[in-house]
């Protein structure tokens, strides 16, 4: 029940800061990827933030002997750079670009009811089935690449 209540927590806390940033419009994320034009600073703060809180916490979590909510931490163990990620990134990129949302901020934005913003969440997740159904029948990686999870000793490695 705890990890649950402290999933929502998280989950919620990071929707209420996406909409106070402006993540949640895509006017604002365009302009901050204009840089030839009316170019936008003011999301480098929330990029600032997110990497300075995420580098601090790590470095609290990873000195624990045991996750908080699980039996052990989970990392990826792959760190090669392939085509499929770089493919993935650039149309990822490329949609960002194009329509200012990306998906956390754009299910934050689904509940406003806007339709741009409903069509461009149904054509996302339509999309991720699609890949999802077509990589497992085509693929013998039924991780989607990411690679094995495999427990990571943290002290004394």
């Amino acid at each position: 029940m705890l990890p649950n209540l402290i999933l929502f927590l998280s989950g919620f806390g990071f929707s209420i800061g996406l909409a106070l940033s402006g993540m949640t419009q895509p006017e604002k994320v365009i302009g901050f990827l204009d840089f030839t034009g009316d170019w936008d600073p003011s999301l480098m703060l929330v990029l600032l933030g997110a990497v300075v809180t995420y580098f601090i916490a790590q470095l609290f979590i990873l000195k624990r002997d045991t996750s908080a909510f699980g039996d052990r931490f989970q990392l990826p163990t792959r760190r090669d750079i392939d085509l499929p990620l770089v493919a993935g990134a650039a149309m990822f990129g490329t949609g960002w670009g194009l329509v200012g949302f990306c998906p956390g901020p754009a299910l934050v934005s689904s509940v406003t009811g806007n339709p741009q913003v409903l069509t461009f969440v149904l054509s996302m997740s339509l999309g991720m089935y699609l890949f999802g159904s077509l990589h497992l029948r085509y693929s013998n990686e039924p991780d989607g690449g990411a690679g094995p999870l495999q427990a990571v000793a943290v002290r004394g490695s």
